[in-house]
C-alpha cells in the first residue's frame, strides 16, 4: 500500500534527487517541487478543466524546459465549435510555475495571449485572453472555489531516484463566470453545473512516455462525485494517481487500472477496471473526440482525447457501492517523445 502522508516535505534531495521521504499520497498538497538541475529533462504544467453541461474552457500553462506553452480554448458540445490558441515560450523565458498547487499567483504575457491565475484561500481565479490571426477572440474571467476543507489526491510517481513526478489532480470545485467567443457569452454557474478540475505536474520524466488520464465531476444520486483515473505510465512504479472524490473527501485507490479500448476507432465505449477488485468498473463513452500528431525529429506526441460520459459502479473505502450513471468528464491516451 502506498503510504499517507500527513507533514510537509521536499520532493527532491540538494543534489536534484528524488527525496525518498516524499513517496506517498496526501489529501491536501505537501510536497514542495524543489526541482534542480536536470536540464531539458524537467517538466512543469498546470492545466486547468472549467467544465459544465454545455461547454468546456481549457487552459494549459507548461514548460518541457526547451520550450514553453500558452494554450487557451473552448470547446461548445452541441455545435463541436473548437477554439484553439498555443503559444510558445522559447526556452519558458519568464515563465514562473509555483513549487506547489495554488502557492503563488501566475501572470503571463505573449503574443496575443495573456493570462493571470490569482490564488486566495478560498478559490482561484482565472483571467485569460488570446487572439487568433485569423481575428478569433476568447477572454474569460472564472472562479473556482476551493471549498472548506475540500480534499484532494496529491501523489510521487517515483520511476528511480532521477525520474520521477508529483502531481496533484482536483475536482469538484464549483466554478462561476463566463468565457466570451466572438462576441457570444457561454456561462458557467450552479445552472449548469459548473466545476474545475486542476492537473498540477512537476517532475523529471524519461523521455518516451505513454499515460491514460480520465476526469469526471458530477452529481450522482445526490452525491458529488469526482473521478481520477490514470493508467500506465505508473503501472508498476508501487504508486498511483487513481481516486475518487465523494462529497468532498477522497477515496484513494492504489491498484493498478486496466484500460482496454479500440486504437483503430477511438468512438467505440472505452473499458476501465481494477483488475483485482471491485473498486472501480466503468465505462466510458466518447461524445466527441479530437486527435493530435505532432512530430519534430526527437519530439513527437500523439495525443487521443475523448469527452464522453462515464458509467457503471465505483467502491468507496468504507465498501459502499455507488453507481455512476451517464457522469460527464473526459479520457484520454497520450503518447510523448519529450
Amino acid at each position: 500500500m502506498e503510504p499517507e502522508l500527513t507533514e510537509p516535505v521536499d520532493l527532491c534531495l540538494p543534489d536534484g534527487t528524488l527525496n525518498r521521504a516524499a513517496v506517498g499520497w496526501s489529501r491536501h498538497p505537501l510536497q514542495r517541487c524543489n526541482l534542480s538541475g536536470r536540464w531539458l529533462r524537467k517538466k512543469r504544467w498546470d492545466f486547468w478543466g472549467v467544465i459544465c453541461d454545455t461547454h468546456l474552457l481549457r487552459l494549459t500553462y507548461a514548460s518541457l524546459d526547451y520550450f514553453g506553452l500558452l494554450t487557451m480554448g473552448l470547446l461548445v458540445f452541441d455545435t463541436r465549435q473548437r477554439f484553439e490558441q498555443m503559444q510558445v515560450v522559447p526556452f519558458g523565458r519568464g515563465m514562473r510555475f509555483p513549487e506547489r498547487p495554488g502557492g503563488t499567483d501566475i501572470h503571463c504575457t505573449t503574443g496575443n495571449s495573456r493570462l493571470a491565475i490569482s490564488e486566495t484561500p478560498e478559490s482561484t481565479r482565472l483571467v485569460m485572453e488570446c487572439r487568433s490571426r485569423a481575428g478569433r477572440h476568447l477572454e474569460a474571467d472564472v472562479l473556482v472555489a476551493r471549498p472548506a476543507g475540500h480534499e484532494t489526491l496529491n501523489v510521487v510517481i517515483p520511476w528511480n531516484d532521477r525520474c520521477f513526478q508529483f502531481t496533484s489532480k482536483q475536482n469538484t470545485r464549483p466554478a462561476t463566470g463566463a468565457a466570451v467567443l466572438d462576441g457570444a457569452t457561454y456561462s458557467f454557474g450552479p445552472a449548469n453545473h459548473a466545476y474545475g478540475v486542476l492537473d498540477y505536474g512537476r517532475g523529471v520524466w524519461p523521455y518516451r512516455t505513454t499515460w491514460n488520464w480520465g476526469a469526471a465531476n458530477g452529481t450522482q444520486n445526490g452525491r458529488l462525485i469526482g473521478l481520477n483515473l490514470g493508467g500506465q505510465w505508473t503501472d508498476g512504479t508501487g504508486a498511483t494517481e487513481n481516486g475518487l472524490c465523494i462529497d468532498g473527501r477522497l477515496h484513494k485507490i492504489s491498484e493498478d487500472l486496466e484500460w482496454r479500448y479500440d486504437r483503430s476507432n477511438w468512438e467505440r465505449r472505452w473499458h476501465i477496471r481494477t483488475p483485482g477488485s471491485d473498486r472501480v468498473a466503468l465505462t466510458f463513452t466518447p461524445m466527441i473526440v479530437e486527435s493530435n500528431h505532432l512530430n519534430l525529429l526527437l519530439l513527437g506526441t500523439e495525443l487521443h482525447w475523448a469527452l464522453g460520459r462515464f458509467s457503471g459502479a465505483v467502491v468507496s473505502d468504507q465498501g459502499e457501492r455507488i453507481v455512476i450513471d451517464a457522469l460527464l468528464g473526459w479520457a484520454e491516451e497520450h503518447c510523448a517523445r519529450w
